[in-house]
């Protein structure tokens, strides 16, 4: 069987580029709100508030405005956005295999299920994050992985289609819509094994 090599590269962020966890937010916020710590990582996982805001339902400043009536925070949504969106931790290894593509001229997108609170963040703190072909976030397109229309932006954007596109994600489900497209999609579990596997396609 012969190989294909990919044209292009596209990363998930989350607990691919960078890892994060809500339970920062849940514990910096807790005392100045009236929910329990069992209650706020409800809020702050994969509820439907959370889903609205990511779909692009809500901006910023209309999560906000439900987070309040929820929670009673006692803060401003500057204060909010900074125990919100300070939850990364660079993951070394692939910003470096970034670096290393885009040395090598290769297209590298992002596609990723987000909020323009935490892309507000990242881009103010990891300076690697600029230096992408092309971006993609759910809650600038209104549909979130695994949903056909948000690969289907990417591959207009990029111009690929198919085996062309190289693609990681950390959720199976998110892994399974793109190889249902046919791109060469690989569940990330760790970087180097990610890496080995673009590697032995040509990339």
């Amino acid at each position: 069987m012969s190989i294909h090599r990919p044209r292009a590269v596209v990363f998930d962020i989350g607990n691919v580029l960078l890892d994060f966890s809500y339970g920062k937010t849940v514990d910096r916020i807790k005392s100045r709100c009236k929910m329990n710590e069992a209650e706020l990582r409800e809020l702050f996982g994969a509820c439907d508030l959370f889903n609205r805001f990511e779909s692009g339902e809500l901006d910023s400043a209309g999560y906000f405005a439900e987070i309040l009536n929820r929670t009673c925070f006692d803060g401003t949504l500057e204060e909010f956005g900074e125990m919100f969106g300070d939850i990364f931790t660079e993951v070394p290894e692939m910003v470096a295999w970034h670096e290393e593509l885009r040395q090598r001229d290769i297209p590298t997108f992002i596609l990723s299920n987000t909020n323009e609170l935490s892309i507000r963040w990242i881009r103010q703190s990891y300076p690697f994050f600029k230096h992408f072909t092309g971006y993609v976030f759910s809650h600038e397109v209104g549909a979130m992985k695994p949903a056909a229309r948000i690969y289907e932006a990417i591959e207009d954007m990029a111009k690929l289609r198919g085996p062309d596109l190289f693609y990681m994600d950390d959720r199976e489900e998110n892994v399974q819509g793109a190889a249902a497209r046919g791109w060469q999609a690989v569940h990330h579990a760790r970087p180097a094994q990610t890496i080995e596997i673009a590697r032995s396609l040509g990339l």
